[in-house]
């Protein structure tokens, strides 16, 4: 065999190789395609199933179940209210479907909770089959702290879709506020005692050998010059070293 019939064939060899190797990589994209698409499942419809019906029938397409949340109905209580996905959506299996479950009609009435304090407020809700809802938070000047200001939905409502009720709760006062100083320049003692007699301190005092100013004294500052601080801000202070 001469050196170019030698060069043809292994030239055609490489080529068959080639092929056979383009068949193999489109083969098994084509089988993971297949695969993938053979785990997608259509959701069943479950609005008005109880919530153990509800999750045989998901777990029979490979889809589980998760409880969002409760609301009043006129279902029977324990009967899926919504549900999502929507019935015949395409998911994959071992997703979730995510139900909200109906706890029946409302029976009583929304309880008056205002003038509570959260915890009272809580307790009174749950005592009544009811769950606080979200929470708000307002200073009020000569107020008491932690005490109900608002609920929603009123006191004596009945006709309500949710168990929670949502609440407006008091800060008490708004601690007084100052503009903030400046300090750069002065010794650490005498910015120190200026910040003391607003009611205010340094959280956090840190030494700064490059700026070249004496030892001791203030070389910045955090929050900056005019900034408003109370006694709950975080004050730092440089120094020089």
């Amino acid at each position: 065999m001469t050196l170019i019939e030698r060069l043809q064939w292994m030239l055609r060899m490489a080529l068959v190789m080639f092929i056979l190797a383009s068949v193999a990589f489109l083969s098994a994209l084509m089988t993971v395609r297949l695969a993938v698409r053979g785990r997608e499942v259509a959701v069943p419809d479950v609005v008005g199933k109880s919530s153990g019906d509800a999750q045989q029938i998901l777990q029979g397409r490979g889809i589980g179940m998760k409880v969002e949340d409760h609301i009043y109905s006129n279902l029977p209580q324990d009967a899926v209210v919504r549900q999502s996905p929507l019935p015949n959506m395409t998911v994959k299996t071992g997703q979730n479907a995510h139900v909200v479950l109906s706890l029946g009609p409302q029976k009583q009435n929304i309880p008056r909770i205002e003038a509570m304090t959260q915890r009272d407020a809580r307790i009174t809700l749950l005592r009544g089959g009811m769950q606080v809802g979200e929470i708000s938070a307002a200073y009020l000047p000569g107020g008491p702290s932690d005490a109900v200001l608002q609920q929603d939905p009123a006191p004596g409502t009945t006709d309500v879709n949710s168990p929670h009720v949502s609440l407006l709760v008091s800060l008490g006062p708004r601690a007084a506020a100052y503009m903030m100083p400046e300090l750069s320049g002065l010794p650490l003692a005498e910015a120190e005692s200026k910040l003391s007699a607003a009611g205010l301190k340094v959280s956090k005092l840190t030494t700064n050998s490059a700026s070249g100013a004496p030892q001791g004294i203030v070389v910045g500052q955090t929050p900056t010059r005019g900034g408003r601080v109370d006694s709950s801000t975080a004050i730092e202070l440089q120094v020089g070293e």
